[in-house]
């Protein structure tokens, strides 16, 4: 029993040994790797893209001694994403959606099987240092959508490095870069919009309220400022005020289901419109430089803004005329009247 139990001790040690060995081998050797990084270089001040753009960077690579590597390439992605969870009762659903727009590689150091066509695969001798990859890209000139990122989902393009060595786990590097999608007022955005509402007033008021409110167009610039020029009538007993609220409205779509999220952009206060009067006020919206551009081309996502307008009445509901706003980027280009629509399909969503 005593020689069994030396013998299974032994045995025990050994490989206690042996896997720390392999430890220590596999450890040691991945530290000939001391950085990995993949990078691209700004096409513009804006650090913007846009589809058909040419994209170039470089991948460094530093080694901390000689090592072989099998393969090193650079991938050029697009992709949409959409996530989240429900709850019914005790269970939990989760709701997920992909939409692809390409994925396309390129070769640095190639796998292959040496020079002399060994039939195993022979690694490519890397000496220690800092080594840089150069690489270009051209963006596929598609209708893509622009870079997004929000709490239920996202659109983003990345550059995704790969090294690949015999034995040993990949190291990969991704770095991102903003895309917007370039749309031009067109026709279809040139066209002005007019809401029109009437309340009767009931309980501790008399009379009624009307508006007719008015824009110039339907697509503007992230800046630019949106003319409203409302006709309010006021023969209620009492005074009323217009307000105005540009909000956003967050669509995100996976097995059928819908998840929405609505966000106060901007909200403003109007002068008030005595009782028994009638005024045509004026006020310029202006639209925050930063905010999101429009998202209407992409399958799984969207990205809608609202202009609300609306006289606050006290004790009953408040007459209100909603907008639809197309969000361009901001461009120091002029517009084309001629081009083709920036998008397929304006309107359409609820």
């Amino acid at each position: 029993m005593r020689h069994a139990s030396r013998h299974i001790q032994s045995h025990c040690l050994t490989l206690l040994c042996a896997h720390s060995f392999a430890w220590y081998t596999q450890y040691n050797m991945s530290t000939s790797v001391k950085s990995f990084s993949v990078g691209y270089n700004p096409i513009n001040e804006s650090d913007i893209f846009t589809s058909g753009d040419w994209i170039t960077g470089q991948i460094t690579l530093e080694l901390s001694k000689n090592c072989k590597i099998d393969s090193l390439g650079v991938k050029l992605k697009g992709k949409a994403e959409v996530k989240w969870t429900e709850m019914y009762g005790k269970t939990v659903v989760t709701y997920h959606n992909k939409e692809k727009y390409f994925s396309i590689k390129q070769h640095i150091i190639q796998e292959g099987h040496g020079e002399d066509l060994l039939p195993f695969k022979v690694g490519h001798d890397v000496g220690q240092g800092c080594h840089v990859y150069p690489f270009t890209f051209q963006i596929p000139a598609q209708d893509l959508p622009s870079s997004f990122k929000g709490l239920f989902g996202k659109i983003e393009y990345t550059l995704e490095a790969n090294l690949s060595r015999s034995m040993r786990v990949d190291t990969k590097a991704k770095a991102k870069f903003t895309l917007i999608h370039k749309g031009n007022l067109n026709r279809d955005l040139m066209t002005p919009q007019n809401g029109i509402v009437n309340k009767k007033m009931k309980l501790l008021s008399s009379g009624s309220v009307g508006m007719d409110v008015n824009i110039p167009r339907t697509g503007f610039r992230q800046g630019e400022g949106i003319k409203v020029v409302a006709s309010i009538q006021n023969t209620s007993s009492r005074e009323i005020k217009p307000k105005y609220c540009l909000y956003e409205k967050h669509s995100f779509f996976a097995k059928h289901k819908r998840k929405l999220q609505t966000k106060d952009i901007l909200k403003e206060v109007g002068e008030a419109i005595p009782r028994l009067a009638g005024q045509t006020v004026t006020r310029i919206i202006t639209i925050p430089p930063t905010t999101c551009v429009s998202i209407l081309n992409c399958n799984i996502i969207k990205i809608e803004y609202r202009l609300k307008v609306y006289l606050d009445v006290k004790y009953a509901s408040d007459p209100t005329i909603k907008l639809p706003i197309v969000l361009l980027p901001a461009s120091q280009e002029p517009d084309d009247g001629e081009c083709l629509p920036a998008y397929p399909t304006l309107f359409g969503f609820a």
